[in-house]
């Protein structure tokens, strides 16, 4: 497998961390957990449980081995030490200098394994003016100007669905660690990683930046191509209060679904710039697809070729024969559902170890599986 000899040691707790280094575990890394004295990793008793473990923990962690240390202890540091120096890569996710002051930050490791790759994601990164500040996923959100883009037909911002500051700081870190370990191949040296979740966020914007960048204004979203300004590029009710999406603004698109639907006036105005001139589109598809079911709807565009899809609950993606095909989606030998990993390889597949590290009753204590 593609990372099977590689040693990683995962500091961070909920979400960024866990998911870098699962990607990790699923392609062959030998994981090692390191969990907090007391209850250990938080997700281990957040949300809904099934056969005695989280289904949060049970897909962030599946795979990993995991030792309870208590980092403050001369014995806990002591042991942080010995499995440091043989590790390969190691991540963290405490606010800003709080690695080196429990004594296990990369200047601390460098001294005795050069070749390490340390990686350290946090809310705003290790220097500027946030970085001290405390933060979850949707104040980093907020703070990098995203959530106001999830507005609803209110005009207020909504909660945002996904913890993209989450996601992308973790895909982000997983990038910059296999960048690290391929040059330490030629170089033999490792490095020091700086992740920040508002970076990463911030780093994903370019094609919604336009208006920002060439006029110097604020976006109203409801008349940009992404949120809502573009008549093929939107959501629409239909009949039995389910809702379907268009989801291509491209002219071919809008060419094939209007003359199928004997309005091929309105392709003029779909070419127009998103905003109040597609208005006029809008309220036809509005019209239009209101008038049948989503069910119906879904029948309708089978064979056409216009960027169309239902608005599906999480559940229904998931049971979606389609969603197991691609190895998304799988139940392991007690019944527990398990999310697989995107990263598709032809020569050397993932190979997803569904069980679960021991519960750290207490610090100092190493539970292999």
């Amino acid at each position: 497998m593609k990372l099977e000899g590689v040693k990683v040691l995962d500091l961070s707790l909920f979400l960024p961390g866990p998911m870098l280094t699962l990607m990790m575990a699923d392609h062959g890394a030998d994981v090692i957990k390191i969990e907090p004295p007391g209850e250990g990793e938080p997700t281990r008793h957040i949300g809904y449980v099934k056969n005695g473990a989280s289904v949060w923990f049970r897909n962030t962690h599946r795979g990993k081995r995991s030792v309870g240390l208590n980092l403050k202890t001369p014995e806990g540091l002591a042991a942080f030490h010995a499995l440091a120096a043989e590790a390969d890569v190691i991540v963290e996710a405490f606010r800003p200098g709080v690695a080196d002051r429990l004594g296990v930050g990369y200047d601390a490791v460098r001294a005795y394994n050069s070749g390490v790759v340390y990686c350290a994601i946090s809310a705003f990164g290790q220097d500027g003016a946030y970085r001290d500040l405390p933060a979850h996923d949707v104040a980093v959100q907020a703070l990098a100007g995203v959530v106001s883009l999830n507005e609803g037909q209110d005009g207020k911002p909504a909660m945002p669905h996904m913890p993209v500051a989450d996601a992308f700081s973790s895909l982000a870190a997983l990038s910059g660690v296999l960048m690290a370990l391929l040059r330490r191949t030629t170089t033999g040296q490792g490095d020091y990683l700086d992740v920040s979740m508002y970076d990463s966020t911030l780093a994903w914007t370019p094609n919604v930046t336009g208006r920002i960048f060439a006029t110097g204004q604020a976006h109203n979203p409801k008349d940009e191509r992404s949120w809502g300004g573009a008549a093929f590029y939107n959501l629409y009710e239909c009949a039995d209060g389910q809702w379907i999406v268009l989801g291509g603004s491209e002219l071919k698109f809008a060419t094939n679904l209007l003359t199928a639907l004997d309005r091929p006036d309105l392709i003029a105005v779909a070419a127009l710039p998103p905003g109040p001139e597609q208005e006029p589109l809008r309220a036809f598809l509005r019209e239009t697809f209101i008038a049948r079911t989503r069910t119906d709807w879904e029948n309708w565009f089978k064979g056409r070729d216009v960027c169309f899809a239902p608005v599906r609950t999480l559940k229904e993606a998931f049971v979606d024969p389609a969603t197991a095909q691609r190895g998304m989606f799988g139940v392991d030998a007690d019944g527990d559902e398990v999310v697989g990993t995107p990263l598709r390889f032809r020569n050397e597949p993932a190979r997803i170890d569904a069980r679960l590290p021991g519960e750290p009753a207490k610090p100092d204590a190493v539970f292999w599986r």
